[in-house]
């Protein structure tokens, strides 16, 4: 049998049983197979006989546990047409009736076909869009590891490489030395290696949670570093525009240039994580980030400060791109949403812990540049924790060390891992992670929609920086780093927002468990809809006691109680959203969603100054919060028509609603199955 009669079968692997009788009506294969073998092959009754007999079903019920006990290795890609078909007919009568042993899930059209070694469909994509379980695995969260594992892989840069390596119409080149070809090599399948079962401790998720807690804090640590980093240079924007001579608007550049970084940094960060795992880029990103802000803490003139904090920006997004795919790596779905939790809270609160520090230090006899000396320092110190304590997490590279020692230590250099076969293509890598982010933010609502209201409170997160410094500076009088010391109150709203999270994370849980483990990204949407209420009142609470000076500073402070709570609940809501949604696609919907919504970080800055003076704090607020309030339903209408809209997603895997078929499927079935009985007994009845 070639490739094509691979893909025959596997197309028709749902007929009839008819329909395989069909292929060999005159017997040829089975002739053919007693020459070979010397014996008579399984399954040579009738198909249709097959599906009527007791001792047909006994048969197809043994061949389906012997392909489900049988060990991986003693699987064939030899084996006759007839044998695969019975195989592909156990294996889909199997998935009618015990579903468990066969979860489809919806990916894109675009994906290579895998074969496994009895010549079913294993654990890959095929023409059809569809990711199987592997035969020999009985485990659901081994099996939904081993399909996340192949997913990753389809959909990295260079994964595909059919069409690389056969478009040559070249002859084939001798072997050289004289030497024949040597004979054909086993389907490369037998020589992957695979994770040994759900308690691997290679696993990322099998650590201790001692382990994974020590990681996690020096990752936070490292993402604290840089976005501190983004907002520690808002308070050296006056002394940087006093020494180099220009306005304040240019000055304000060195944290939108910082923050511009932001946008352009993980289109390259996120396929280097998946290309070599999430330990280089991270340890090349602090390593980066460190040099490029003592080199601004150093520069000599404006030009050389700008493009260094560009740069800073550039590597200081690093973390930002992929520490949340390390705590998804470290942590199932039942820890994930906390971890996350986790990551946010570092986003969020290092922009407005920063002010305040550097708000003393330029007060301070140390000057400005001492701001970027502490960047610098937080950057060494997470570069030297990284590379000294971080450990790979990524499982495709996991496995890559493990095939590294199987193939030194048995001598066979066929063993490899799935991440070994992928060859980069400049093209693949600019349609993968430029082209994509791009069609799925304007192409998919929920991506374009949700990213539009991120980007608004990310845009104003940085144009707090200049707003605060605005009332509390100039209406109150305080100096920088008193100045700086009112953001608490947004940092203790979003340490409240923390806390909502943690305690509601148990009732996730329950529901989770209750549907199977798979995720309903709506369930991700409740607590941004009070966040956005709350959110809407802190802008309006913050102008209208604020602009005057004659109210007690407190009051505008407790204002950023209700903005902290909002801006930490929307952005943590709406990211889990987006991953739960699009799953394997996360990554560049994520990225697409990074680039909007840092470019709104950037930009908001540079008006703020004139917005504020021009309307007045009261009635620039005013603008803010009527925004804000226009934009609070958009969260009720995803949980409301969520699951429609991405019924209709290209991108949408919605494992959630494949499972929903399947149910509704199941009780149709079962209802049709009892109606015969009951109208049997009810006939008996009457007849006696």
């Amino acid at each position: 049998m070639d490739e094509e009669d691979y893909r025959m079968l596997q197309d028709e692997a749902d007929a009839e049983p008819r329909r395989y009788s069909q292929w060999d009506s005159n017997q040829q294969l089975m002739r053919q197979y007693q020459d070979r073998t010397g014996q008579e092959p399984h399954g040579q009754e009738d198909a249709g006989a097959t599906a009527t007999t007791p001792n047909a079903q006994e048969q197809t019920s043994g061949a389906e546990r012997k392909e489900i006990e049988e060990p991986l290795s003693r699987h064939s890609t030899s084996s006759s047409a007839l044998s695969v078909s019975s195989a592909s007919t156990s294996a889909s009568s199997a998935a009618a009736n015990r579903h468990t042993h066969l979860e489809q899930i919806r990916t894109a059209p675009q994906s290579t076909t895998t074969r496994d070694r009895s010549g079913t469909a294993s654990t890959g994509t095929g023409h059809t869009g569809t990711l199987y379980r592997h035969p020999t695995e009985r485990d659901p969260e081994a099996i939904r590891r081993i399909e996340t594992h192949r997913s990753q892989h389809v959909y990295t840069v260079g994964a595909v490489i059919s069409k690389r390596s056969t478009k040559s119409q070249k002859p084939l080149p001798a072997l050289g030395a004289g030497k024949p070809y040597p004979p054909p090599l086993p389907d490369k399948e037998e020589y992957v290696v695979e994770y040994d079962g759900v308690d691997d401790p290679l696993h990322a998720q099998n650590w201790q949670m001692n382990k994974k807690l020590f990681l996690g804090a020096i990752l936070a640590f490292d993402a604290l570093s840089a976005t501190m980093g983004s907002s520690i240079f808002s308070s050296a924007t006056r002394p940087v525009s006093m020494e180099f001579g220009v306005i304040q608007e240019v000055g304000t550049l060195g944290t939108s240039f910082f923050v511009f970084g932001y946008a352009f940094g993980p289109l390259m960060w996120a396929p280097f994580s998946e290309l070599y795992g999430r330990r280089p880029p991270l340890v090349f990103g602090a390593f980066g980030f460190a040099v490029f802000s003592l080199a601004v803490a150093v520069g000599k003139d404006l030009q050389t400060v700008l493009i260094c904090r560009f740069f800073a920006g550039v590597f200081g997004s690093c973390p930002l791109a992929v520490v949340a795919a390390v705590f998804a790596d470290m942590f199932d779905n039942k820890l994930r949403g906390l971890a996350v939790a986790v990551f946010s809270a570092t986003v969020f609160m290092g922009p407005l812990l920063a002010p305040f520090i550097g708000g003393f230090i330029t007060e301070s006899y140390l000057g400005w540049r001492w701001t970027e000396y502490i960047s610098s320092i937080m950057g060494w110190a997470s570069f030297a924790l990284l590379m000294f304590f971080l450990e790979e997490t990524y499982p495709p590279v996991v496995l890559v060390a493990k095939a590294s020692e199987l193939r030194r230590r048995t001598k066979n250099w066929g063993i490899h891992a799935k991440q070994e076969e992928i060859e980069v293509d400049f093209k693949e890598l600019l349609v993968k992670n430029v082209s994509r982010p791009m069609r799925i933010l304007f192409t998919e609502p929920i991506v374009l929609l949700i990213t539009i209201y991120m980007s608004f409170i990310y845009g104003l997160l940085y144009l707090f920086l200049t707003a605060y410094a605005l009332v509390f500076q100039g209406v109150y009088g305080w100096n920088a780093g008193v100045g700086g010391l009112a953001y608490f109150g947004m940092v203790v709203g979003e340490m409240i927002a923390f806390i909502v999270v943690v305690l509601d994370n148990p009732r996730y849980i329950r529901k989770l468990e209750a549907n199977n483990n798979i995720p309903v990204p709506e369930w991700r949407l409740p607590i941004s809809l009070l966040g956005g209420v709350l959110f809407a009142g802190g802008l309006f609470w913050f102008g209208w006691s604020g602009y005057t000076g004659q109210i007690h500073w407190i009051v505008p402070v407790l204002s950023g109680l209700f903005t902290g709570f909002g801006i930490f609940s929307i952005f943590l809501s709406l990211l889990n959203y987006i991953v739960d949604a699009y799953l394997m696609f996360a990554a560049s919907a994520i990225a697409a969603n990074t680039f909007m919504r840092s470019i709104f970080g950037g930009v908001f800055p540079l008006f703020a100054t004139y917005m504020f003076e021009g309307m007045g704090i009261q009635w620039a607020s005013t603008l803010l919060g009527c925004v804000a309030v226009l934009l609070v339903p958009m969260p009720i209408v995803f949980y409301v028509y969520g699951k429609k809209i991405r019924l209709k997603s290209k991108f949408a895997p919605a494992p959630d609603i494949e499972q929903d078929k399947r149910r509704d499927e199941e009780e149709r079935l079962g209802r049709n199955d009892e109606r015969p009985a009951s109208t049997g007994s009810e006939g008996s009845k009457k007849d006696e």
